[in-house]
């Protein structure tokens, strides 16, 4: 597979397979009927040879700019209802993203799909060599909920580009964009070619029950874990895209203009992006005793400027995730020590960006990944001790 993309889940593929690969298929409906009966309709689609042409390719891809142009309003309500997110954030994250992708995609797709001359071993002479780009045929698609539109379509429109066929599985946790793209995509895309299923975990685990020839999961490490041990039973190449205890090391602060576009960056790498509740947000900070003043007050002042309208940030996601997030500032010896924030509303499931300084590292918010709007600061004497 080559890999592109501006976010880690971002996949274009241009997938190479062998004579021995079994093409797979996927459903719209719920798996009641029996999901190995709803392959088969995949498997013909992707056997009639029709996904290689890239007149078909340039079809879907513009299908789902029609779908993310048409259905725009849908999208910012579904995307409000799931995860409380304004207009500007579902635009900057998820809408406006993909269509940016998207369209990259179709002005690169003849290039990317052309045959590239390969170097030929000596003993082949007068031979020459190409390295043909082919699809593998079908793709399975996990999503998650926190980017519930981005990183189910993303992967999809690779895919497509790449003249595979696809089944879709988006998180039941985003339930409203679940069903926008349940009842979306069959309109706007061949729907003999791109399938949604819905469901909960038991739905995944049936799913992965079946050869798939390649795989994408975006979630928890422990489902990861789950699906990559699945696959290995059909042999199936698998895309997983984790989360993590990602930190954020400042290692000086010495310029006042600088300092502050560092600290804009940090507060947007943690808070804008569905309030924490990302991946790719930080974690927590790695900083310097001496810098640490300096850092948090320069880091109240731009979570004040940037909250100013507390209804832009995103919601928690729900009750279990709320609840997990308020019993790591429940522990004494943690909430003793937040610096700012740390007010909870359970009605509205909002948290406040909260800094804390130096909770102990045996606490759970410092074992465990936060994925949500609290950013313990860690302190250390010197930056090199801890590279």
């Amino acid at each position: 597979a080559r890999h592109r993309g501006h976010q880690p889940a971002s996949v274009h593929f241009v997938s190479y397979s062998s004579s021995a690969s079994v093409s797979m298929g996927s459903l719209h409906e719920e798996p009641g009927h029996g999901i190995g009966d709803l392959l088969s309709g995949l498997q013909e689609a992707y056997g009639s040879g029709r996904t290689k042409d890239l007149a078909w390719r340039r079809a879907q891809l513009k299908g789902l700019l029609r779908l993310l142009t048409e259905k725009e309003e849908e999208i910012f309500d579904a995307l409000h209802d799931d995860l409380g997110k304004h207009r500007a954030e579902s635009y900057r994250d998820e809408l406006g993203a993909l269509v940016k992708s998207v369209n990259h995609t179709l002005k690169n797709l003849e290039r990317w799909a052309a045959p590239e001359k390969a170097q030929a071993p000596l003993v082949s002479f007068p031979a020459t060599a190409l390295v043909v780009p082919e699809p593998l045929g079908v793709v399975l698609v996990f999503s998650c909920w926190n980017l519930p539109l981005g990183l189910a379509l993303e992967p999809v429109s690779g895919a497509l580009a790449a003249g595979n066929v696809v089944v879709v599985k988006p998180s039941e946790l985003a339930p409203s964009t679940a069903a926008f793209l349940a009842a979306n995509i069959p309109r706007y895309l061949d729907p003999k070619a791109v399938k949604v299923i819905l469901g909960g975990p038991e739905v995944g685990e049936q799913l992965m029950e079946h050869r798939w020839d390649k795989v994408l999961f975006t979630g928890s490490a422990n489902v990861g874990r789950l699906i990559l041990t699945k696959a290995a039973k059909h042999l199936t190449p698998v895309a997983l895209e984790l989360g993590s205890k990602c930190p954020c090391i400042v290692d000086q602060l010495d310029s006042k203009r600088d300092r502050q576009i560092a600290v804009n960056r940090i507060a947007g790498a943690k808070w804008s992006v569905c309030a924490g509740q990302a991946c790719v947000a930080i974690d927590y900070i790695l900083v310097e005793e001496k810098f640490a003043p300096i850092l948090i007050e320069l880091l109240k002042s731009t979570v004040k400027r940037f909250t100013a309208t507390p209804e832009c940030m995103a919601k928690i996601l729900n009750t279990k995730h709320f609840q997990r997030l308020s019993n790591f500032l429940d522990d004494d010896r943690v909430a003793r020590s937040v610096v700012h924030g740390g007010s909870v509303n359970q009605k509205t499931l909002t948290i406040e960006p909260t800094i804390l300084l130096n909770p102990p590292l045996d606490s759970d918010i410092m074992t465990e990944e936060i994925f949500g709007p609290l950013l313990p600061i860690i302190t250390v004497c010197r930056m090199d001790y801890i590279m």
